[in-house]
């Protein structure tokens, strides 16, 4: 058969029409990255607790020679207003540290200096993973959204936007976060003022697994006594 028959033709036709018509409707329902902010926040301010395991990655000239560090992190939000949400980071390598807040004080151990610092919790505020996950944390007010740096550089349906904080006084320059279909962060790069550059990996993301009722599992979590002989620095 002639390969340039009406019914070939008209096929061809037709075949160029379908794509074109997927190819357009995939760009108008294409996110914005106010859109993307928007349901990050809806599903966050919805989530009560959160853990996950985190791979970090620090570099810069100011920071010497790249650092990593990997472990594990608790969030959870509290139901008493006139205090900040809990956290604790557990890192595990390369030297054991643990960060912990009970929402009233913020402690930060170090194994390697046998030192601990204590300062009040309320400082954690100005911190994004520890406000946004924690509750108290607004991308739309805290932040002016706009497309990443390198557009279309996620797969698997993740979305990236970039955040500029509006408070000059911020050490931060700009944040870019990854963003899965169901509305979680699975990256984050943080960038500061000096050209610094962490950024934070997650996987095995929990969503409201942490029961705030369990008075022996928010104490085992939130608060932490360091061994004996540990320096104690109060600021």
């Amino acid at each position: 058969m002639n390969p340039y028959t009406p019914l070939h033709f008209s096929l061809r036709i037709s075949l160029l029409l379908f794509l074109l018509f997927f190819s357009c409707a995939a760009t108008l329902h294409a996110e914005t990255p106010e859109e993307v902010a928007a349901r990050l926040q809806k599903r966050y301010d919805a989530i009560e607790s959160l853990s996950f395991d985190f791979v970090q990655d620090t570099r810069g000239q100011l920071s010497g020679r790249p650092r990593k560090g990997s472990g594990q992190a608790f969030f959870i939000k509290s139901k008493d207003k006139t205090h900040s949400g809990k956290m604790r980071w557990n890192y595990l390598a390369p030297d054991k540290q643990i960060l912990v807040s009970d929402g009233v004080n913020f402690s930060m151990y170090f194994a390697s200096l046998s030192q601990m610092i204590v300062t009040p919790a309320k400082a954690l505020e100005q911190d994004l993973t520890y406000s946004f996950f924690t509750g108290s944390g607004r991308l739309q007010k805290d932040f002016s959204i706009l497309p990443p740096d390198q557009p279309g550089r996620a797969g698997d349906g993740t979305e990236v936007i970039k955040l500029i904080p509006r408070s000059q006084a911020s050490q931060v320059a700009s944040i870019q976060l990854w963003v899965t279909e169901d509305s979680l962060i699975r990256r984050i790069e943080i960038l500061d003022h000096f050209d610094t550059l962490t950024v934070l990996n997650f996987s095995r993301l929990k969503i409201n697994s942490l029961d705030p009722d369990d008075s022996e599992l928010m104490e085992r979590l939130f608060s932490f006594t360091p061994p004996d002989g540990t320096e104690i620095i109060y600021q």
